[in-house]
Order: structure tokens, then C-alpha cells, then sequence
């Protein structure tokens, strides 16, 4: 991987303290698939361009194939799982697959994340808003209209991300 020595870092992954033995320049994504073994975050471009790998790091959406380790030392990372609630889907993530907002799955927990996000600033966007807050996430196979449909539909409901 790189000929620098290996650093202890530590952070809490889905309120889960952990502690990894790892490379400084080692991405948080391989971070949290292989070692933690949460795979609901998708690996699309690996460049920071399509959003599949979309995680929430201290409160704010970072991609996750951009983040290197040596920045995760005491953060806080929110994955994909760590949105459901006692076993159970939130309202957004119903509402994705009740709208058709979910296909081949590679897109979704980064348009999901990045609602999330969103939804945390602004429980009420408008459709602007949520055009503009998943304008970094790429779908090849939606066409976008049903993900808008899924997000709005949860936006109207109580406590969406609960």
C-alpha cells in the first residue's frame, strides 16, 4: 500500500467504538467494508465523482473512497446500517423501494445518505433543494424521477428518518 509505517486510529463507526491498525493514506471505504465488514456503502468510481460511497463523517457527507484514514482519528462515521432503527428500515429507505428508487442498489445507500444529510438540515426542501442536495450522486439506471418521488414522499411523512 505505501512504504510509511502503519498508525493506530480510532473512531466509532454506526456508534460502535473501533480501533484499526492501518496505513495513514488507507480509504475510509476499505475502512468500512473490509475491516468492519458494513457493505451497504457501495464502491462506484473510486474518484469522489458519483456519490455511491456517500457516508456521513462528523456530521457531514464526505465521500467515502476520498477520506483517508489518518483523517478518521476520532470521528464519528454514520453507514448506510447505521440508519436503520431496531432492525427496521426508516420511512426514506421504505420509501425508496416503494417508489422504484432502488435498482441495481449501487447508487442507493449514497442518494439515501445524502438525503439524510439534507433531511437533518431541512426536514421540509423543496424539490429544488433536494434536486441540488443529491446533485453528487450519479444513477445509470433510474432516471432520477423516482428517487425525487421516494425522497418527496418521505419528506411528507413524520419523523422520515426515524
Amino acid at each position: 500500500m505505501s512504504n510509511s509505517a502503519k498508525i493506530t486510529i480510532s473512531c466509532r463507526i454506526n456508534q460502535r467504538p473501533c480501533s484499526f491498525e492501518t496505513y495513514p493514506m488507507t480509504r475510509l471505504i476499505d475502512l468500512i467494508r473490509d475491516d468492519e465488514h458494513f457493505t451497504g456503502t457501495k464502491e462506484g468510481c473510486g474518484e469522489g465523482e458519483c456519490g455511491a460511497c456517500s457516508v456521513l463523517m462528523n456530521g457531514e457527507l464526505v465521500n467515502s473512497c476520498l477520506v483517508p484514514a489518518v483523517q478518521v482519528n476520532g470521528a464519528d462515521i454514520i453507514t448506510i446500517e447505521g440508519i436503520i432503527r431496531e432492525n427496521k428500515f426508516s420511512a426514506l429507505q421504505e420509501a425508496f423501494v416503494d417508489f422504484g428508487g432502488v435498482q441495481c442498489g449501487i447508487c442507493t445507500p449514497g442518494m439515501v445518505m445524502a438525503t439524510v444529510y439534507l433531511l437533518g438540515k431541512n426536514p421540509n426542501p423543496t424539490e429544488a433543494e433536494i434536486r441540488e442536495a443529491i446533485a453528487g450522486n450519479i444513477c445509470r439506471c433510474t432516471g432520477y424521477t423516482k428517487i425525487f418521488e421516494a425522497i418527496q414522499h418521505a419528506c411528507g411523512k413524520l419523523g422520515a428518518l426515524q
